[in-house]
C-alpha cells in the first residue's frame, strides 16, 4: 500500500459563473502547492464544495489535478454519495483517471445503522486497487463511524487511513490505541494538527493548508523531528487561521484567501454566499500575520 503521510490540502473547486470549471486557475494553485512542499493533494473534499458539484464538474476536477500533478504528489480524490452504488462509480472513474487514492465520504438523508455505513466504505473499497482513506465529519452527516465499525474496517486490505474531522482529539487516541498500525490516523482542522501529531497522527488533510501551505510543511516537519517547543510556537501562530475559518463558511473562505493571494477562484457554488467585505478583512488580517 502506498505510503500517503503529510500535508495534504483540501482543493477548492473553481467553478465560474456558468459552471465551468476554471482548470488553468486550478492548475496553477496545483502546481504552486506541490512547489511549496505539500505530501499530496485532495480534490473533492469538503472544501472543495462536493455537495454542490455535478458529476461532471467532480470528473473534471479529478481529472484536472491528477493532470496538474504529473505524478510528483498522490492524488487522493474525494468520493461521496448518498448511494452506494453512485460512489462505487465514482470510486472506478477517479482510479481510471489516475487517483492514487480514495477518500471515501459518507451522505445520508436518512438514519443508517452501522452495519450499512461500515457496508457503504467497503464496497468502494471493494471497487478499487488503490488505497482509501475513510472520512467522518459528524458535524455534517447524519451517520458517523463507530470505534467499532472503525476497528473493523481496518481489516481490509485497501482501508489504511482515516481523516477525522470531529472536534475530539481523545477519540482519535483511542482509534489509534484500537486499531494500532492497522489504520493511520490524518488531522482535519477542526483538530489541533500539532497535537495529533504527537498523538501518533501522519499527518493532516485540510483546507487551511491551501492558502498558508509552506507554514503547514514547516510545522509537519518540525513534529517529524520531535522538536515540540518549536512545533507549537509555530502551531499557536497558525491555529488564529483555525480560528477564523471556523466564524464563516469554509469553502468561502479558503477561496477568499486564495483570492487575496492571486488566485481567480471565484466564490463559493450556490446557494452558498460569498464572505461578507468584513469577513474578506478578517480574513486577509490573519493571513497577514502568519505570512
Amino acid at each position: 500500500m502506498a505510503d500517503f503521510h503529510g500535508v495534504f490540502p483540501y482543493l477548492v473547486s473553481p467553478i465560474d459563473p456558468d459552471g465551468k470549471l476554471r482548470t488553468n486557475v486550478l492548475g496553477r494553485l496545483c502546481d504552486d502547492l506541490i512547489k511549496s512542499g505539500v505530501h499530496g493533494l485532495t480534490p473533492l473534499g469538503s472544501t472543495g464544495e462536493f455537495a454542490y458539484l455535478s458529476a461532471e464538474q467532480r470528473i473534471n476536477v479529478v481529472r484536472t489535478t491528477i493532470d496538474a500533478a504529473k505524478g510528483r504528489v498522490p492524488v487522493v480524490a474525494g468520493v461521496v454519495s448518498t448511494a452506494t452504488a453512485d460512489a462505487v462509480a465514482q470510486a472506478k472513474a477517479y482510479q481510471a483517471l489516475g487517483a492514487d487514492g480514495i477518500l471515501a465520504i459518507m451522505e445520508a438523508y436518512f438514519p443508517l445503522g452501522d452495519a450499512q455505513v461500515e457496508a457503504y466504505f467497503r464496497a468502494v473499497a471493494d471497487a478499487v486497487d488503490i488505497p482509501v482513506v475513510i472520512y467522518t465529519n459528524p458535524q455534517f452527516q447524519r451517520s458517523d463511524l463507530t470505534l467499532d465499525v472503525i476497528a473493523r474496517l481496518a481489516s481490509h486490505p485497501r482501508i489504511g487511513y482515516i481523516k477525522d474531522a470531529s472536534t475530539n482529539t481523545g477519540r482519535l487516541l483511542s482509534i489509534i490505541n484500537r486499531c494500532g498500525d492497522a489504520i493511520r490516523v490524518f488531522s482535519a482542522s477542526a483538530h489541533i494538527p500539532a497535537a495529533v501529531m504527537l498523538i501518533g497522527g501522519v499527518g493532516w488533510m485540510a483546507g487551511p493548508a491551501c492558502i498558508i501551505p509552506r507554514q503547514s510543511v514547516e510545522l509537519y516537519n518540525l513534529c517529524q523531528a520531535a522538536c515540540w517547543d518549536d512545533a507549537m510556537k509555530l502551531q499557536r501562530k497558525l491555529w488564529r487561521v483555525n480560528e477564523a475559518f471556523a466564524r464563516f463558511n469554509l469553502a468561502a473562505c479558503i477561496k477568499a484567501g486564495l483570492a487575496i493571494q492571486g488566485y481567480d477562484v471565484g466564490d463559493p457554488v450556490p446557494p452558498q454566499a460569498a464572505l461578507t467585505v468584513d469577513q474578506r478583512n478578517a480574513v486577509e488580517a490573519v493571513l497577514r500575520d502568519v505570512a
